[in-house]
């Protein structure tokens, strides 16, 4: 199997070269998008390694170049910077694989082995995503962890079809912005989205909400009215906390998902519906489906793609990212300019488990910015707003080993804003041995 890598950091073409051509894999390098292109044009390779950050031609134009001129070569972005919206692009342009720098050999090994695969089974690998403008942009989704790293691949994959979506996740952890995010990243961005909350649709009224009626249907029916189905017309119909629905309901709302078809409360008309069905939930469908409280086949049809978001608690270094998003719409809301975010201030965000998730977040940011004075964002402005978990146990006199040197590591980091290669200059140590170190300390931004 042939391999191109395109990166203009000679170290690293170097390093993927050797270890590329010891699993047995022919390999040829570039060290920016024209000669790569160049290169993919000749050798028709079956994988490109592409960095999106190159001098001249960027690598979301290699690409689109490569996705355009040979659809079956699978191209693997390498990047050092964790940016949803270009994850999102990439994902959508055909990316294969997303991949952060410093790169992660077994993470690469594993998508190339993926790809291997593939190959094998079906000869070429076909399209994954066709290539459409993103001019209509509204939304951001801030997180670098893993799992937010998946959902903006999803996000990118699903947006360019109508595949029904289930999301799931605790309340506040940002489910109605993903399907946004979704909707406004497609091709029918420009049709409505509609929401639909279930748990406060009432099961009398649930046909004529989202079906309509017409005029007479029922008594108090005064006019025609048109339901959110065929409001949405090919836009998207959102149905959030879907869990709660009752089973009644389920049979109704299953019936239009097998047949996309419905009559108004009163009518006689068949109408068509061609809107995506994206829903939501904060509970656990598959367990509710067990106790026999979920039709099983309501279920699968909802989860076509399911999307499963994590709790704050669990992407505790997303929150330095998240606390500067929000800030930014808090002032712009409130005219404040609340810029500056003292150390420890940003521990004790980052030491409270947020059972509220997100949206805990936003509104605790919002009072503290409400009360403090001036640009600072100190812990007074925190006061009666942040609840401490448990009490905290005195510092002993004299510190372990192993905290002097964490403290030590940490502080390095903090002082080059988080640069990996200049704390490992200061530090004196490798990137394999500062990477290692973060995961024993459980180091967070």
């Amino acid at each position: 199997m042939k391999i191109v890598i395109v990166d203009d950091e000679r170290s690293i073409r170097r390093s993927l070269e050797m270890f590329l051509a010891k699993k047995g894999y022919g390999v040829l390098t570039a060290e920016n998008g024209e000669s790569g292109l160049l290169i993919i044009d000749r050798e028709q390779p079956d994988i490109v390694i592409l960095d999106i950050r190159l001098p001249g031609m960027s690598g979301l134009e290699v690409l689109r170049s490569v996705r355009g001129r040979h659809p079956t070569i699978s191209v693997i972005m390498m990047t050092a910077f964790h940016d949803m919206d270009t994850t999102i692009e990439a994902m959508k342009l055909g990316a294969y694989e997303y991949i952060h720098k410093p790169i992660d050999i077994d993470e690469l090994e594993i998508a190339i082995e993926k790809v291997a695969r593939n190959i094998k089974l079906s000869g070429r690998l076909d399209d994954l995503i066709t290539e459409i403008s993103r001019d209509y942009k509204v939304h951001n989704i801030v997180g670098t962890t893993p799992a937010m790293q998946e959902i903006f691949k999803l996000i990118g994959l699903v947006s360019e079809n109508r595949a029904t979506v289930l999301i799931q996740g605790e309340s506040g952890t940002g489910k109605e912005l993903i399907a946004k995010t979704i909707h406004y990243n497609s091709a029918y961005a420009k049709e409505p989205f509609v929401p639909v909350n279930c748990s406060v649709l009432v099961e009398s009224l649930f046909a004529s909400e989202l079906f309509g009626h017409e005029k007479g249907a029922f008594t108090g029916a005064a006019y025609q009215k048109r339901g959110k189905i065929e409001l949405a017309q090919n836009g998207t119909i959102f149905f959030d906390e879907i869990g709660d629905i009752s089973p009644t309901v389920q049979v109704k709302l299953l019936r239009f998902l097998q047949e996309r078809e419905f009559e108004r409360v009163g009518g006689e008309e068949r109408l068509r519906s061609c809107a995506r069905i994206i829903a939501a939930t904060n509970r656990n469908l598959s367990k509710l489906v067990l106790d026999k409280s979920f039709r099983e086949d309501l279920y699968f049809r909802l989860k076509v793609v399911e999307i499963n978001v994590p709790p704050l608690r669990s992407r505790k270094s997303d929150i330095p990212l998240l606390v500067d998003h929000l800030l930014n719409k808090i002032n712009l809301d409130l005219h404040k300019n609340v810029t500056k975010i003292p150390w420890d201030t940003m521990d004790r965000l980052m030491s409270y488990d947020w059972p509220g998730n997100v949206r805990e977040l936003e509104n605790v940011l919002t009072r503290a910015v409400v009360l403090s004075k001036g640009d600072i964002l100190s812990l007074d402005s925190f006061a009666d707003l942040l609840p401490y978990d448990c009490p905290c146990a005195p510092p002993s006199a004299v510190k372990t080993l192993d905290e002097v040197v964490r403290d030590h590591v940490l502080a390095t980091l903090r002082n080059t804003n988080w640069h990996r290669g200049k704390a490992c200059e200061l530090l004196g140590i490798s990137r394999p041995t500062l990477r290692d170190m973060i995961k024993k300390y459980n180091l967070l931004w």
